[in-house]
């Protein structure tokens, strides 16, 4: 049997949810301007993702660039969240204001 697909797809799991909290973090202590250090990381990534002959640990690689990449947008989103609300803002820091479209929530979410 070959596990190989069901392997990447546990890996990918796992740094994606990873990502997460990472992104998470990074807003709150560093603000959206850390973005260039998520692209330098994808980049980094990405090389060795074309280098690995082993197929598991090249799609890993692969998989924390594709995330590292993705994160740049959900950093981004992050702080309109903190700023709605939803997650804590970092009381060192001083945030936007939000302006009167971006208060709206769906209420067909809830």
């Amino acid at each position: 049997m070959n596990f190989t697909g069901i392997l990447v797809g546990i890996i990918s799991f796992l740094i994606i949810g990873l990502f997460h909290p990472i992104v998470i973090w990074a807003e709150y202590y560093f603000s959206k301007k850390i973005w260039p250090a998520f692209v330098i990381a994808g980049m980094l990534f990405l090389i060795p993702s074309f280098l690995i002959q082993n197929a598991c640990l090249s799609c890993a690689f692969a998989v924390i660039s594709a995330s590292s990449f993705w994160s740049i947008k959900e950093l981004f989103e992050q702080e309109q969240r903190v700023l709605k609300g939803w997650f804590p803002k970092n009381p060192k820091r001083t945030y936007p204001a939000l302006s009167g479209s971006e208060t709206h929530v769906n209420s067909d979410l809830f």
